[in-house]
């Protein structure tokens, strides 16, 4: 399904007619572009805040089989196409911001911020959480796509996610029912994470603290976190770092309309104040092309990218 000029048929209404024990918010059409870090992209059908995970399952036990579903987190690593994104997006919010220190491990909500959750272990004395500071997301963003920076990923942390199926089912999955490779997790497509629970080791609140300084000092000098970026743009091929291709092949600060590679880190894309989701896309496809050209090999996009093209 195309978007419309004048938006998506609307079926917030429908829906919420069908669910009358819905308690989380229901909105038809609603832009998309400020939930993300770029700050373009179009509509969704249907944006979806759940109250908590009960009412997260009574809406999905409830949904029509044939309506898609997307999630969407914190919108950091996030491309949404001018056209929007049909069906129902789900964005979980404050019944998934809870944080429970249990012990040496910490058990949180899908959408407590990564680096909220780095601070809440270095406030507990617990250690090797740390690198969750370096992720610019949501600790479901980080389940999803086994998030990682500066030498650690989510593999190495997690003992258990909790996720809700396509019809409203409960799974509790262990560190091995992930299936995590680099970037990536084989858990179901359809599965939405609600909570996840990351172990450490004893620390001292103090030099968890420095080490987080350190990455924070690390990023604010070599990534360009101020701008309206989406992270890290494409993956790492086995056996090279994606910048330096990308470099290589004469990228950095190439542009399209007011979508730029960055100078400051040229695996980092950036919308300049008017570029479109199409514009951005259109580099990122642009920069794959050259660094083919160049070094033979083919860069995999990192960033999600949503939803379906403007109508002509």
């Amino acid at each position: 399904m195309r978007a419309m000029t004048n938006g998506f048929p609307g079926i917030a209404p429908d829906l919420q007619s069908r669910m009358p024990a819905l308690r989380g918010r229901l909105l038809s059409n609603q832009s998309l572009a400020e939930l993300t870090w770029f700050r373009v992209g179009g509509p969704a059908q249907v944006l979806f805040m759940p109250e908590d995970e009960a009412d997260l399952c009574y809406f999905l036990a409830n949904l029509a089989g044939d309506i898609p579903v997307t999630v969407i987190g914190l919108g950091s690593n996030l491309i949404v196409r001018d056209g929007g994104v049909p069906g129902v997006v789900v964005r979980l919010g404050r019944g998934f911001n809870e944080i429970a220190v249990e012990g040496l491990a910490l058990r949180v909500g899908a959408a407590v911020p990564d680096v909220k959750v780095a601070r809440a272990a270095q406030e507990a004395g617990i250690a090797g959480l740390s690198f969750l500071r370096g992720i610019p997301g949501a600790a479901g963003g980080a389940l999803r796509m086994n998030g990682g920076a500066y030498g650690r990923e989510t593999k190495d942390a997690l003992v258990q996610a909790r996720a809700i199926d396509r019809r409203g089912g409960i799974h509790i999955l262990t560190n091995a029912d992930m299936g995590f490779s680099y970037r990536h997790c084989d858990a179901s497509d359809e599965f939405i994470f609600t909570q996840a629970l990351f172990a450490g080791e004893r620390g001292d609140p103090a030099a968890v603290a420095a080490e987080m300084d350190k990455i924070t000092e690390s990023r604010e000098a070599t990534q360009p976190i101020k701008s309206r970026t989406g992270g890290s743009t494409f993956k790492n091929p086995p056996g090279h770092k994606a910048w330096q291709l990308i470099d290589a092949a004469g990228c950095r600060g190439l542009r399209i309309g007011e979508a730029q590679v960055s100078e400051m880190h040229c695996n980092f894309l950036i919308n300049l104040g008017g570029a479109n989701a199409a514009d951005i896309e259109a580099l990122g496809e642009m920069v794959r092309q050259r660094v083919k050209e160049s070094s033979g090999v083919e860069l995999e996009w990192e960033i999600k990218r949503i939803g379906v093209p403007i109508e002509p």
